[in-house]
């Protein structure tokens, strides 16, 4: 089995070990979003979330907080797909997060007693000797790193001293946060895990409120049409509806294409085993030739869109020098020496 397939397979059965998810790799391009760029870590580079993967309000975000926790506590509503870290003032940082089916075994409260930056997995014993294929090659632990499924950052949490396999993690997989997953506990986009990481000490309560609780803090949720976890209300209802007849319209749509794309490459592979020798090596110089020239083109616009973001980059370089300049000037007008002058973004008041 080759290593593509067998990590395909892997996250087909990765829910038995606690907290752990497909160890596959997103590859889209992101769009930049304020707080979810690509960032280098670790020595690893973690690419930025798509703008899409953030709608339906999955941004992290201080909100007002309605609970009755004190400040510094994480509480974690699996049945809304949100986790708060509680703040002073009635307010609380809100992060979306993805829910496994380990995730929705624990309730109530632990404390976290570990705190691992790109933290190593390990599968279980009985997944080694269940599935040898998959998981004897992991027997001894797989390092930290972009295809780790623990993400960028793990949280465990303990109760009474002992390890409860609850987990609050990263993910390169940004399209499962908001939705219910086959696999794992609390998962993150990393940035959020690293954000959260950073702010949370040893010994922080994690509070993991019932579906009761939930219900009377959150209001009632509901999967939308793609999974997403949504407030239930006639309108999120309708639309979920016209969403799902959409949705199988689109899907149809799809298959019959790949259907056609199949069919097509059918025929021509029929037509190309019945071509002589002669033909076949005048149809393999075309290919080579339109493969070339298919490579020129790639790497053409390859070329120019990285002169392009070296040129934004290079203004924005040179804009950020001149509001430097600027704001240095300006506190030397009012008399504000060097040591105390405000940052750029504290500046303008």
């Amino acid at each position: 089995m080759t290593p593509i397939l067998r990590f395909l397979a892997l996250g087909a059965v990765l829910g038995l070990s606690a907290c752990a998810t497909s160890p596959s790799v997103e590859t889209a391009t992101p769009q930049t979003v304020p707080g979810y760029e690509a960032v280098e870590d670790g020595g690893f580079l973690i690419e930025a979330v798509e703008a899409r993967h953030l709608s339906g309000g999955r941004e992290r975000t201080e909100v007002a907080y309605n609970g009755t926790e004190k400040p510094g506590t994480i509480v974690v509503d699996t049945f809304a797909r949100k986790l708060y870290l509680v703040q002073e003032n009635g307010r609380a940082m809100r992060y979306s997060i993805a829910v496994g089916r380990e995730g929705l075994s624990f309730r109530g409260s632990g404390v976290i007693s570990r705190k691992e930056e790109w933290p190593a997995w390990q599968p279980t014993a009985n997944m080694v000797r269940t599935r040898p294929d998959l998981y004897a090659e992991f027997a001894g632990g797989m390092k930290g790193g972009l295809d780790n499924p623990l993400g960028a950052r793990a949280m465990y949490l303990y109760r009474d001293g002992r390890d409860t396999m609850f987990r609050i993690h990263g993910t390169i997989q940004n399209a499962t946060i908001g939705h219910a997953t086959s696999a794992g506990c609390i998962r993150l986009y990393n940035q959020d895990a690293i954000h959260l990481y950073n702010q949370v000490k040893m010994g922080t309560r994690v509070k993991v409120r019932s579906q009761a609780e939930s219900l009377e803090l959150e209001g009632p949720h509901m999967d939308d049409a793609w999974g997403l976890a949504v407030p239930e209300t006639p309108e999120t209802i309708a639309q979920k509806e016209l969403d799902l007849v959409a949705r199988a319209e689109q899907e149809a749509a799809e298959a019959k294409a790949a259907a056609e794309a199949a069919a097509k490459e059918a025929e021509e592979k029929a037509r190309y085993a019945a071509m002589t020798p002669e033909e076949r090596a005048k149809a393999d110089e075309k290919a080579a030739k339109e493969k070339e020239k298919a490579e020129a083109l790639a790497a053409k616009e390859k070329a120019k869109a990285e002169a392009l973001a070296a040129l934004e980059a290079e203004r924005a370089a040179k804009a950020a020098e001149r509001a430097e300049k600027k704001r240095l000037a300006d506190c030397k007008r009012k008399g504000i020496e060097e040591k105390d002058c405000p940052a750029l973004e504290n500046a303008e008041g």
